[in-house]
């Protein structure tokens, strides 16, 4: 099985940026707990802070099993990352570090959830294994 996680604008500053709201672990604590937890996943692991760099590895993605995605601020904004994964037809989990209904008004909405499988929000680094779980076990969603 192989899934590419690719996370969004600033999840690079995880473990400093806003511990209170993001948590104290960094991007390196997820991958090693991915890789931990799913030894039989290839997994691929991307940080974009530019959109149309998303977008490239949405593209480049064509072949992969799955995809676990934190667009972070572009869930809320980007069309274009939206019909980039719509059009790879790769099964993508969107997955929120916090609560995202708990926040801004503007931070509500998203804009890729209609093509994705499913939304994870508010769980912190368990929703990266929660959504790993949701595409290794398809028929158990």
């Amino acid at each position: 099985m192989r899934v590419l996680v690719l996370n969004g604008p600033n999840l690079n500053l995880l473990g400093t940026r806003e511990p209170e709201t993001y948590g104290a672990k960094t991007l390196n604590d997820l991958e090693t707990l991915m890789m931990e937890r799913f030894p039989e996943v290839e997994f691929t692991f991307e940080q974009s802070n530019h959109e149309g760099m998303l977008i490239d590895t949405l593209h480049a993605a064509r072949g992969y099993d799955g995809i676990v995605l934190n667009a972070a601020a572009y869930t809320h904004t980007s069309i274009a990352l939206r019909d980039a994964i719509a059009a790879i037809e790769v099964p993508t989990i969107e997955v929120h570090l916090s609560n995202v209904h708990a926040r801004e008004e503007f931070r509500h909405r998203s804009l890729i959830a209609p093509v994705c499988r499913g939304v994870i929000s508010g769980l912190g680094m368990t929703g990266y294994i929660l959504a790993t779980e949701a595409l290794l076990h398809p028929d158990a969603t």
